[in-house]
């Protein structure tokens, strides 16, 4: 299996126990050079949001990747960390669904399986 692949969905588990919203991720290395995989989730709150960036940024720090660039911390309404390879979205719910991310970069065949049951109550 692909590292970076195995790496994107040990992330979105990580996330996942975090009780981050809608995690998506899509393989995008087809339709951009900006990046090859996309993680999009979201928080109830700026609070959780911010959590959730400290949470991307240990774990990524933790597998040797280091971050590049970020945008929207310090609000944490839609933040973005970008680790080369890996592009994170990380929303407040409303944002989420006003920019609809997925729209824009889901094909119809790029979404990548996660290891959980997202739709599984808590």
């Amino acid at each position: 299996m692909d590292q970076d692949l195995s790496l994107v969905r040990r992330l979105a588990e990580k996330l996942y126990e975090k009780k981050a919203e809608d995690i998506v991720a899509l393989n995008v290395s087809h339709l951009t050079v900006l990046c090859e995989k996309m993680l999009i989730a979201s928080g109830r709150s700026a609070a959780q949001v911010a959590s959730l960036c400290e949470a991307v940024d240990e774990f990524m720090h933790e597998s040797g990747i280091p971050l590049r660039r970020s945008e929207g911390l310090r609000e944490a309404r839609w933040a973005i960390l970008d680790y080369g390879f890996l592009i994170v979205h990380l929303f407040h719910r409303d944002e989420r669904a006003f920019y609809d991310l997925e729209r824009l970069w889901t094909d119809g065949e790029n979404r990548i399986d996660l290891p959980f049951d997202q739709t599984a109550a808590d």
